[in-house]
Order: C-alpha cells, then sequence, then structure tokens
C-alpha cells in the first residue's frame, strides 16, 4: 500500500496574493470547485489582512461567507492578528495560520514586527483559537536565507520550532521563501530539527525560483516529512527575484510523488482543469512543467 501524503495547496492564498490583476469571488468559488473535484482536502482559501495591504484577498469575508465548513474538506485562512482571528471565527473556520519568520529585517518588512513581538502576539491568537476548537498551523518563513540578512543559522530555526510549538500549533510549514536553497542545505537543517521535534509535525514549503523545490522535497522525504504546501499551475511569483517563479506548482509535486509510490489522492488531469482557468484569468502562461506536459497531451 502507498504512503500517504498530505497537500495543502495554498494557490487560492499564497498564489493569488501576489497577482495584480485582481480575481472575483465569483471566479475564486469556481477555482475551488475544481480544486477540490481534483481530490484536494486540505485548501488555504484567504487571509483576513488590511484590504489596502493585499487587495487581492480584499473579498475574504464575502469568499468564506459562499463555502460549507461543515463538510470533509479541511479550510484554512491566515491571520495576522486577534481582529483577523474573530473575524475566522464569525465565519466559521476550523483551522487558521499565523505567519513567522526566521529573519528579523524580513519579518518588520512583513508585518512590521520584531520576532519577540510576534511571538507575543501569536500566543493571544492561538489560545483564543484553541479555547474555540480552531486548528492553528505555522508558517515559519526564511529557513534557509533571507534576502536582506543572507544565510540562517539552522540552530535559530531549531529555537523558532520549538516556541512555535509551545504556542499550541499542530503543524509548523517551514518556508523556504526566496528558493535559493539545494538539497544539502536543506539536509543540515532537517537533521537539526529532528533532534528536537517528531518529522510528522513539520510540513515543507518550498519555492522554486532556481528550480530546486522537488529536490528539496525529496530530501525532506528522506527525513519522515509528508506535509507539502504547493499552489496549483505554481502561481505565485517570488517578491525578491522578478520575473522568476515562485510557489512549487502542485502538478509538479504530485507527479513527482504519485511516480515514487505515494498516494497524494489527487487527481492530475482534473487539477489541471484548475490550472488551465486560472492561467485564462490571470492572461499570461504558468510555469508549471508538469502543467504545461499534460495538459498538451489532453487538449
Amino acid at each position: 500500500m502507498k504512503e500517504k501524503i498530505k497537500i495543502l495547496e495554498v494557490g487560492l492564498r499564497d498564489g493569488l496574493q501576489n497577482e495584480i490583476k485582481f480575481v472575483s469571488t465569483e471566479l475564486k468559488l469556481n477555482l475551488l470547485q475544481l480544486l477540490k473535484a481534483s481530490g484536494i482536502k486540505n485548501i488555504e482559501l484567504t487571509s483576513f489582512v488590511r484590504k489596502d495591504k493585499i487587495p487581492q484577498l480584499s473579498d475574504a469575508e464575502e469568499f468564506s461567507k459562499q463555502v460549507n465548513f461543515e463538510t470533509e474538506y479541511n479550510y484554512s485562512a491566515l491571520v495576522p492578528n486577534l481582529k483577523g482571528l474573530e473575524k475566522a471565527i464569525e465565519l466559521g473556520y476550523k483551522e487558521i495560520s499565523i505567519f513567522g519568520a526566521c529573519s528579523e529585517t524580513f519579518l518588520k518588512k512583513n508585518i512590521n514586527l520584531s520576532i519577540s513581538e510576534s511571538i507575543l502576539q501569536f500566543e493571544q491568537v492561538a489560545k483564543l483559537a484553541i479555547n474555540n476548537n480552531i486548528r492553528v498551523r505555522g508558517y515559519l518563513s526564511t529557513i534557509i536565507a533571507c534576502p536582506y540578512e543572507g544565510k540562517i543559522e539552522a540552530t535559530k530555526v531549531s529555537e523558532l520550532v520549538k516556541t512555535f510549538l509551545d504556542l499550541g500549533v499542530y503543524e509548523i510549514s517551514l518556508g523556504e521563501t526566496i528558493g535559493v536553497a539545494v538539497p544539502n542545505e536543506v539536509e543540515v537543517l532537517l537533521s537539526q530539527l529532528v533532534k528536537v521535534v517528531k518529522p510528522n509535525l513539520l510540513a515543507g514549503h518550498f519555492h522554486d525560483t532556481y528550480g530546486m523545490a522537488l529536490a528539496n522535497v525529496s530530501k525532506s522525504l528522506e527525513f519522515g516529512i509528508r506535509t507539502f504546501d504547493s499552489s496549483f499551475g505554481g502561481i505565485g511569483g517570488c517578491p525578491y527575484a522578478k520575473g522568476a517563479s515562485g510557489n512549487l506548482a502542485t502538478e509538479d509535486l504530485v507527479y513527482l510523488l504519485e511516480n515514487s509510490n505515494f498516494d497524494t489522492g489527487i487527481n492530475l488531469d482534473k487539477l489541471i482543469e484548475a490550472s488551465i482557468l486560472i492561467e485564462q484569468i490571470l492572461e499570461k502562461p504558468l510555469l508549471s512543467k508538469t502543467y504545461l506536459a499534460r495538459k498538451k497531451i489532453l487538449f
């Protein structure tokens, strides 16, 4: 029997948030239906952030109101603070995410907080969420390198992983934010982390700026990690490497895993239907190699 892998689809939030062309709520709902039809069970829908900060997600409340949370699908939202959490609770979310970083400079530029300040805020958010029977997932970005501070020490990542677990998060998504890491760097980091945390509490979130995402996934699998984040079609560019690809494409991840004796539960051809639609909406070509190859065969 094939071993199960959990894939968290982040395209509707992480993928779209960097896209300039606004995608309407109706189209987001259409995309959601196509993603569900492909067999994806874990989907990050949106983020409750200021509308002027990320206009693409300004319809977070309207979008969420049209989603049925009483299903077998696990929907989540990124919340930056207590106000965002209160909105998520009101709308019926059963899982939320918090966003931290291993770089002081990166975090300051993203959420205008230092690492210590962010932890204090996360403590409040996590406590209220857990008291309301809402699961909390933690994003920890810049795990290998930061566009401002350069290389990040593995010991620093390890310390923050332990801090996040103390907050009560059930899973920590390790974000290789600018996509510069190679497998031996991932090996060094994970060798340190598995000494202090079980691999089933970790997830891989690799960007594909230099085409290393799948290689880093393969290395993570060697360390027992069985959860990965990805974005359909590979949407969501890297803001620190103009013109480069950002998120790992879900199609590429599924192709690798299904052909490596793992079970994702995702139908690749049906997933491509969602990517075809977003390609039409954004009016620009997608970069996923698997998408391009299968699209030629299917259509």
